[in-house]
């Protein structure tokens, strides 16, 4: 039987050992590295499937726990699967719901067989386990699923992240067995381990021997510093297959892309080029830009006069910041665009580099010119 999803190799980069790749999906094939915008509620936030496709996005995710919860995946089973449900017919990637169950989820109850905890949104009791993590995502029908695994908050205590650790190695075992569409479905497992080296090359190790069709690297990006991440990186990339890809979750800042992409990292996602659009914040190639201040109350300039996206070509910054401060939806639409436009011709350029055999040079070029030495937000 053909796996659901391949990873095809192109070139290494001399100056930096980041890697171009492909990855080969039942709905489509996308170049890595790769930003993967965020469509939480099987929507990425004011975008059109039309616009993201304008954008050249080949891929998007979505999330099980808020799916799950509303409208319900039986629903989305019986409208055909998420992407006709969504009209989006490319990849999609879903997360388990273990982060959201973590995070966001009141009164929960970790045992062995799964969680209990109460939904967000009514209080009403659930239950998420391995097992129900992969009836949701099968029915969903997405491309790439994830293992449901338990993410621990940093900082936290060794012994605590080992048996966490642990857990999700167990609970990864558990996913395999009960998938049931490994034909037109790839599941990846996801390394934890927080910040403890032998940790990450214990789950590491457990993980690869279960032979997944790819491997995310989870518990990062979650208040630690950069620097910390990229440490991480650097020791757990290596351990993870080379025929397979490598997805960093939740990270999104231009420099955390560089950053990873230098380190073998070739997937990657995160809310917030769209969380800090709704607030009039914007990546340009000059640095972050507030649109929303006063000061381009009379700038009738474009949002960025390299990027030739949409907004760009069309709107001025005086009347972006009209927009979001009169509380317009369309203010928010087009710094949505505009974020997304960015990161993903930021990708490109880093894949360009990767050819070339510059993203070293190319790192420092765009850090210097976006303001980021010494700026560990990084947009």
């Amino acid at each position: 039987m053909a796996a659901a999803i391949t990873y095809e190799h192109i070139k290494t980069c001399k100056q930096s050992g980041a890697r171009l790749g492909r990855v080969h999906t039942p709905h489509g094939t996308f170049d890595t590295p790769a930003f993967m915008p965020v469509g939480t509620q099987a929507t990425v936030k004011t975008m059109s499937p039309e616009e993201l496709k304008e954008m050249d996005a080949r891929i998007i995710l979505s999330n099980t726990y808020h799916l799950f919860l509303r409208p319900g995946h039986e629903i989305i089973r019986e409208a055909g699967g998420l992407h006709k449900f969504m009209n989006w017919d490319r990849a999609i990637l879903t997360d388990s719901g273990g982060f959201q169950v973590f995070s966001l989820a009141e009164m929960r109850k970790i045992t062995e067989e799964g969680v209990h905890f109460r939904s967000h949104l009514n209080g009403d009791k659930l239950f998420l386990s391995p097992e129900v993590a992969m009836e949701i995502q099968n029915a969903l029908g997405s491309d790439i699923m994830m293992a449901f695994d338990e993410c621990p908050p940093y900082p936290a205590e060794y012994d605590y992240v080992k048996s966490s650790t642990e857990r999700t190695s167990r609970w990864a075992e558990r996913c395999l067995k009960s998938h049931s569409r490994p034909h037109d479905q790839g599941l990846f497992a996801i390394v934890q381990g927080g910040m403890h080296e032998d940790l990450r090359k214990q789950s590491a190790r457990d993980l690869t021997s279960l032979d997944f069709p790819g491997y995310a690297i989870g518990g990062l990006s979650v208040g630690e510093p950069k620097q910390l991440m990229y440490e991480v990186l650097e020791y757990t990339v290596p351990l993870l297959p080379a025929d397979k890809p490598r997805y960093l979750m939740g990270v999104g800042s231009p420099d955390a892309l560089i950053e990873g992409a230098i380190r073998g990292v070739d997937m990657f996602d995160c809310v917030l080029p769209t969380r800090i659009a709704r607030n009039g914040t914007t990546m340009t190639s000059q640095g972050r830009l507030v649109v929303r201040n006063a000061q381009y109350a009379n700038d009738f300039g474009p949002l960025d006069p390299e990027c030739d996206c949409y907004t760009c070509r069309n709107y001025s910054r005086a009347y972006l910041r009209h927009l979001i401060k009169a509380d317009e939806t369309f203010g928010l639409r087009l710094t949505t665009y505009h974020n997304l436009h960015f990161l993903i011709t930021l990708m490109k350029n880093v894949r360009q580099a990767i050819m070339e055999d510059r993203l070293l040079s190319f790192r420092d070029e765009f850090f210097e010119k976006y303001g980021l030495f010494g700026n560990d937000k990084g947009f």
